[in-house]
């Protein structure tokens, strides 16, 4: 599946840049985020390296999800694709 980087995980104050919030093609209420939810993400950068996570719950009513990895993104891979496996 694919799905897009909306925005890291964050408060008023600050924000948690090993937590991203991803908007799944195809998925756009709360009850079919069941499906995504445990399975595997991979960012890709330009220059090749991989950053991987683990889709770990919804967020909102809308069909987003949250994601935690191992090492946090750039602010640069918002907006970019990933891929859930």
């Amino acid at each position: 599946m694919k799905a897009r980087i909306v925005s890291f995980r964050r408060s008023r104050r600050r924000q948690n840049t090993r937590q991203v919030i991803l908007k799944v093609e195809g998925i756009t209420t709360k009850e079919k985020t069941k499906d995504v939810i445990g399975k595997q993400m991979v960012w890709k950068s330009s220059s090749g390296k991989e950053i991987k996570g683990k889709v770990s719950n919804y967020h909102g009513n809308s069909g987003n999800v949250r994601a935690i990895l191992e090492r946090g993104v750039p602010g640069q891979a918002i907006g970019d694709e990933v891929e859930v496996k």
